[in-house]
């Protein structure tokens, strides 16, 4: 992975159909998505459960971006090397998750894996200070995780803005993951966000029948996005 400050959309695939997932990322990739997004979630961190190292092994022979695994669980640290070994290409987990979130990012790129760092809504920016040169990405949540579908979270945008000047000229990408649509794409990219997750906002009224209605959609929000980057 190259570093570049360019729009890239990562759809979720928490929002598509989980009995076709190797149809579903071709079709997201073949209609022009630049990453694709894991959501994992433990049923303990996040009021949710989804998938676990073995969903993302079975998966990664699809992906042909990148796959950016968001590990919405605790603890993490047990759980890095399975992910790793699993095929991520970033592995990120939350600040809120344990005591002891230096040794966490250490582990992750000891695998040689891109480290990320999730930040929940309720958490200020400046509790990442310390540990932004340990990593290569920085997730906001606008919603509070656990579900797909959630109304984004408007006051996230001045942590984007604060994130965007603490990181200065550092090779961390800003993500947002929560609330993605063309409408709120601009509002995030202006405040300095570079990687926007969008789960329904990429596959609703699509299908891997009409997969064009999933590139229609993410290039709405690309194009809404890069006009105010």
């Amino acid at each position: 992975m190259t570093f570049d400050r360019k729009i890239k959309i990562a759809p979720s695939i928490l929002s598509a159909d989980f009995a076709n997932f190797g149809q579903e990322i071709q079709a997201i990739e073949d209609q022009g998505c630049d990453w694709v997004h894991v959501d994992v979630m433990d049923g303990h961190f996040v009021p949710n459960l989804t998938f676990g190292p073995a969903t993302c092994k079975a998966i990664r022979p699809h992906i042909k971006t990148v796959m950016d695994v968001h590990l919405m669980i605790a603890p993490v640290d047990p759980y890095i090397d399975a992910f790793a070994e699993a095929g991520a290409d970033i592995i990120t987990a939350h600040i809120e998750a344990g005591p002891h979130i230096h040794r966490t990012l250490q582990a992750i790129r000891a695998t040689e894996k891109k480290a990320g760092l999730a930040i929940n809504p309720g958490t200020p920016a400046e509790a990442l200070a310390p540990v932004l040169d340990l990593v290569d990405l920085v997730c906001v949540m606008t919603v509070n995780p656990g579900f797909g579908g959630q109304k984004f979270i408007h006051p996230q945008i001045d942590k984007v803005r604060s994130l965007r000047a603490m990181i200065g000229d550092r090779p961390i990408h800003i993500e947002i993951d929560g609330g993605i649509t063309p409408e709120t794409a601009p509002l995030v990219a202006a405040a300095g966000a570079d990687v926007l997750v969008a789960g329904s906002g990429v596959f609703s009224g699509g299908s891997v029948a009409k997969p064009e209605v999933y590139g229609k959609n993410i290039a709405a929000i690309r194009a809404a996005a890069e006009a105010a980057q």
